[in-house]
């Protein structure tokens, strides 16, 4: 996957992972289960509204709190392609790109992008373009080795893949 377009869902500062996957639905590790509760609690529609390929774009901190992997595992089975956002909480970042979800952040962009504005993001160039309002956005491109993770749909299977 070279790139990613889609609707955009957007959120404030410090979206925590008890507010993307709630603790009371972590009993489950299946990704289509995780994905059926992703972000009620802030967004009961998310759910409903969400369609393959959106993009989810949030302000500063996103995926703060607890260090579990069922956040970005329920944002991805969702559908979402990529999450653009001001920063990123480091564990989050790491977990996403271990499991294949692509995040970038891009400060301008997460603050000019509004909510349900056609996004698309090159990983190649690290260009977000606001397909909406006409704007673009240079973000941090993604390394070949970081691609070729996404690509294979997260970490477990691209070190699996290498021996092959």
């Amino acid at each position: 996957m070279k790139a990613a377009s889609g609707r955009v869902f957007k959120y404030g500062d410090n979206v925590d992972t008890d507010v993307i996957i709630p603790a009371r639905y972590l009993n489950s590790s299946d990704p289509k289960e995780l994905a059926t509760h992703c972000m009620e609690d802030i967004d009961i529609d998310f759910v409903k509204n969400v369609h393959e390929g959106d993009i989810m774009v949030a302000a500063k901190n996103f995926g703060c709190g607890s260090s579990r992997e069922h956040a970005p595992i329920a944002i991805k089975a969702s559908g979402i392609s990529c999450v653009i956002a001001e920063t990123f909480a480091r564990i989050f970042y790491r977990n996403s790109i271990n499991i294949g979800l692509p995040i970038i952040e891009c400060p301008e962009a997460a603050q000019a992008i509004q909510a349900g504005d056609e996004v698309e993001v090159d990983f190649d160039s690290g260009v977000i373009t606001d397909k909406t309002t006409g704007q673009s956005f240079q973000g941090q491109a993604f390394p070949p080795f970081m691609q070729k993770i996404i690509a294979c749909e997260g970490l477990v299977n691209y070190i699996n893949s290498e021996g092959k």
